[in-house]
């Protein structure tokens, strides 16, 4: 019971309801018990001695109690829904403002399946045992107790024979427990397994069909659901091995009974509305002990998904940088970045550096370009800047102030970053350039996008700014979906924005256009611009050549590409000097015979 002594902030604000939730299906037993002595009462006193005219009297009394226990047992599933439900709002809020501050490194190797599965699936086990079974666990125990005292004040000789083969009942009942719950922690994590191929083949669903991965993906996903439905194969025969002897052990108490029971009305020991009694009285007990097995097993699921929910909740958040009080004032930052002999390293135990040494300032409205192949660690600069890492070698500063100290609000607000890998949300192209900004004007917004040479085209589109676009941005091209990333971040009027391989889908026409819309724009923003194209950083006051997380060359363009060296060997590849020397020598040749 331990995750669910965990779990007590999330529902003991409905502790009212649980409470009338448990008290009414008490009471709804409590009258399962009273037909007992109604049943007795019929055969004793109305049919043996012949008092026939109780009969209405009987029927009406019984119509009562069946009347109030349909009541209590309406207010039962009521309150212990609202309970149920109320407890999960909590609980599926707390898990994903946890996953909004979880470290971006654990997004790194966690799957979409997996996070989803926890917040539907499991949330749904835990939902109904705390709003329902777990009342059922209490009913269980407070009509073996008041059923046992019942039988026992009748013939205290025949319930103790009749309860003989208890004990065994419980036994098995913990035993499953300990059996089922290894069984259905598989069971969840298999499911798990197959929500991540699902989610992952259906976002990827055009890459596989571009390369005729159909087939492949058919068997990727029959080899999970293979797996998943062994998992419940596993659980289910672990539970179909006790739920025999459980029954055996449930259905011995009435045979005993029924044996010496009558025994005693023979020889005039008992009555025969007794015997009916204690007999009716002796399914109450044991049915509770049959169902136990079953009650035990909903317990055994939500248990195994409580422990994956609290395996979420309990992950350490991302880097501890203050939280703005609210006698705290906002502090301007004005742009100026340092980064001082920093080497950061993925792993600690790894011993090939992201960035080695790596040194830099920039000072406030400067554009500094990084080029390199891919994995130089041109990314891995982004990173640092928005505070996915904390850095354990060197210093990266911001004003003169150690990245650490500031505010995280602070840091938020001023930096704006464009990832490589573009990321739209299923909503209209109005919100998805609003993202993060309260409540921009259509004029913002329109100049937002005017600036990242996206205005035109979404002027094109049937519904403007209100067109709704799909999840990723599908059905917008590359370089559209990045025109319109670089409107979101530059609405937000960020003192550093940070360009990571942004343009790489755009053309150089439209490249061209957007470096000059920015160049005023920018004008007191420092400016990281990654790339992998020289065109896209060629007008930087400082470009960076990296290799392997270290520094090979660094300088203006016109220092770079007069000097022997990879910047030279990058720019000559991508301009092909030698062609253009050709056909301008080819030209002046025709000129001349002309």
């Amino acid at each position: 019971m331990k995750i669910f002594k965990q779990m007590k902030p999330f529902y003991w604000n409905e502790r009212k309801r649980l409470i009338i939730s448990i008290l009414s299906l008490t009471c709804a037993t409590g009258m399962n018990l009273m037909y007992t002595k109604l049943l007795q009462f019929l055969i004793d006193d109305v049919i043996v001695n012949e008092k026939y005219e109780l009969v209405l009297t009987f029927s009406f009394t019984a119509a009562g109690v069946i009347i109030a226990k349909s009541g209590m047992q309406y207010l039962y599933g009521f309150t212990g829904a609202r309970v149920g439900n109320k407890m999960v709002l909590r609980l599926r809020n707390a898990c994903y403002e946890k996953l909004q501050y979880l470290p971006y490194s654990y997004y790194e190797t966690a799957k979409t399946g997996d996070l989803i599965a926890r917040m539907t699936v499991d949330m749904d086990a835990v939902r109904n045992f705390i709003g329902f079974d777990f009342a059922q666990f209490i009913n269980m125990g407070l009509t073996i107790i008041f059923g046992s005292v019942m039988m026992l004040t009748i013939s205290w000789k025949l319930a103790l024979l009749t309860l003989i083969t208890t004990p065994i009942l419980i036994w098995l009942t913990f035993r499953l427990d300990r059996k089922a719950q290894p069984a259905y922690r598989d069971t969840r994590s298999a499911m798990s397994q197959l929500s991540s191929v699902a989610q992952e083949n259906i976002a990827g669903i055009r890459t596989v069909k571009s390369f005729n991965g159909m087939g492949h993906e058919i068997n990727k996903f029959s080899d999970k659901n293979e797996r998943y439905r062994n998992k419940q194969y596993e659980a289910a025969k672990t539970v179909a091995k006790h739920y025999p002897v459980i029954e055996l052990m449930a259905n011995i108490c009435p045979i005993l009974l029924l044996i010496f029971g009558g025994m005693h009305v023979i020889r005039g020991s008992l009555s025969l509305g007794e015997l009916a009694a204690l007999f009716s009285l002796t399914w109450l007990i044991i049915s509770p002990m049959w169902w136990i097995a079953f009650h035990i097993n909903k317990y055994s699921q939500a248990k195994a998904s409580g422990e994956r929910i609290f395996e979420l909740l309990q992950l350490e958040t991302s880097r501890c940088m203050p939280e703005r009080t609210r006698e705290d004032a906002a502090i301007p930052i004005n742009g100026e970045i340092r980064f001082q002999d920093v080497s950061f390293y993925y792993k600690e135990n790894s011993s090939t550096p992201a960035l080695l040494h790596f040194s830099l300032v920039a000072s406030p409205g400067s554009v500094v370009g990084i080029i390199g192949s891919t994995g130089s660690g041109k990314s891995t600069i982004l990173k640092l800047l928005i505070g996915a890492y904390k850095i354990k070698k060197g210093e990266i500063t911001i004003d003169g102030k150690n990245y650490d100290e500031w505010h995280s609000s602070d840091i938020k607000q001023s930096i704006a970053p464009v990832f490589q890998e573009t990321y739209l949300f299923a909503a209209t192209i109005r919100d998805n350039i609003a993202f993060g900004v309260d409540n921009p004007s259509d004029e913002e917004i329109t100049q937002a996008a005017m600036k990242a040479q996206a205005h035109e085209f979404i002027s094109m589109l049937p519904m403007g700014y209100d067109t709704v676009i799909g999840e990723r941005g599908i059905g917008l091209s590359g370089g559209q979906r990045q025109r319109i990333a670089i409107a979101r971040a530059l609405i937000r009027k960020p003192k550093i924005l940070i360009l990571d391989d942004a343009t790489s889908a755009l053309d150089m026409e439209t490249e061209y256009k957007l470096q000059n819309a920015l160049k005023d724009e920018l004008a007191q923003t420092t400016c990281f611009i990654m790339a992998n194209r020289i065109s896209s950083i060629r007008h930087a006051d400082e470009i960076i050549v990296l290799d392997k997380g270290q520094i090979l060359q660094r300088g203006t363009h016109q220092d770079l590409v007069s000097l022997e060296g990879p910047y030279r060997s990058i720019y000559l590849s991508q301009y092909d000097d030698s062609i253009h020397k050709h056909n301008h020598l080819t030209l002046t040749v025709e000129g001349g015979e002309q």
